[in-house]
């Protein structure tokens, strides 16, 4: 989707407040429920950061796989 969504304002602040050229907002149960919003100054960014989200992604699975593995859990 392009254009504002539910966390567009939420998104917005943050990229201003930390002065990013490209910001992502992933929330999870939140008051709005659950979404995520995108920016980029430059619309270039956009596959930057699709590919950053994967590589993210990735990780998280790994993580979560070998934390399932430690001892105690």
């Amino acid at each position: 989707m392009i254009g504002p969504g539910k966390y567009d304002d939420l998104t917005s602040a943050m990229r201003l407040a930390t002065e990013a050229e490209a910001i992502a907002v992933i929330v999870v149960g939140g008051k709005l429920g659950s979404g995520f919003s995108c920016q980029a100054l430059d619309p270039a960014m956009l596959p930057v950061m699709a590919r950053a989200m994967r590589t993210a992604a990735d990780q998280m699975e790994r993580d979560y796989k070998e934390n399932q593995k430690a001892p105690g859990n």
